[in-house]
């Protein structure tokens, strides 16, 4: 019956500009880029940039262009936009 099914008001639905993401399930992620610049169109995440402190949230990653090998650290939260990002290889 999951195609009668209705949100309540108050449960939030993930959209597909904002997918739902662990930042520490990050590591070796594929990524693929909307619009590919340079042949750079697949990406891995090599590394997860952690904090300082250790209580703090992770909110830094190393991203590896896999043609290139050119590395660019960002937002992890910056691989959410959809017309940027898209999971996986493809």
């Amino acid at each position: 019956m999951l195609g009668n099914y209705i949100p309540q008001a108050d449960q939030a639905m993930p959209t597909a500009k904002s997918p739902r993401l662990n930042p520490n399930k990050l590591l070796l992620s594929k990524w693929t880029a909307v619009a590919p610049q340079n042949k750079e169109k697949h990406f891995i995440v090599s590394k997860l940039l952690l904090p300082d402190d250790p209580d703090a949230p992770l909110e830094m990653i190393e991203l590896e262009a896999v043609f290139s090998k050119r590395v660019q650290i960002m937002p992890w939260r910056d691989l959410r936009d959809s017309s940027i990002w898209r999971q996986g290889w493809l």
